[in-house]
């Protein structure tokens, strides 16, 4: 297995930014995001077990998931969280380390929002936090998803504080920089993880 760099940072801050240059260098993304899509895809067994408990509220007319409406089942009730994250996490979990374990490229990156959170961190051998300030993650996050500001700042409520966050890094990314110095920060750990690789 190569050497994994878990990503993370709240909503809004930039983690496909970086992500998205890092696979330009022809890095290895694999993104807890669209895992937890892939095991709620049609046919599977999550997806079912979520309609049953949940009911048609949570579902679309076409039979995908209305993940909108379902989280806003869960925020409200953390019962409902709890039941949730037991049923996906496991699930996602198995997804994230199959995906790893084929990765052939000199490292492999593991992007997850909820890295620090749960037991992700475990599979990473370093920690890269990318962070910006409570406001700039709301403005991004309603720009970009069509939030409120309540929703957004429901969500960051519910994730790990920033402190407890920039805490556990190996390291940090400012992303309230310019393009050209995310650039150049990006390039730096880039060649600080292909030496720890080839190591």
């Amino acid at each position: 297995m190569t050497l994994v760099v878990g990503i993370t940072g709240g909503i809004g801050s930039g983690k496909t930014a970086v992500t998205d240059r890092l696979a330009d260098k022809g890095i290895t993304i694999v993104d807890a995001d669209t895992v937890a899509r892939i095991v709620v895809e049609p046919g599977t067994q999550a997806l079912n077990s979520i309609a049953e408990h949940f009911g048609k509220a949570v579902m679309n007319s076409d039979g995908t998931l209305d993940r909108a409406a379902l989280r806003e089942c869960v925020f409200k009730d953390k019962q409902q969280k709890n039941w949730l994250e037991k049923l996906l996490h496991p699930l996602i979990g198995n997804e994230i380390q199959r995906q790893l374990s084929v990765s052939s490229s000199p490292y492999t990156v593991m992007v997850s929002p909820l890295l620090v959170e749960t037991t992700q961190s475990d599979m990473c051998d370093r920690v890269l936090v990318i962070d910006v300030p409570e406001l700039v993650q709301i403005e991004r996050a309603c720009k970009r998803d069509k939030n409120t500001p309540d929703q957004i700042k429901r969500i960051i409520a519910s994730q790990i504080s920033r402190e407890k966050r920039v805490n556990s890094a190996d390291d940090v990314i400012d992303n309230t920089v310019a393009f050209e110095e995310l650039d150049e920060k990006v390039n730096q750990l880039h060649r600080q993880y292909l030496k720890l690789a080839s190591e």
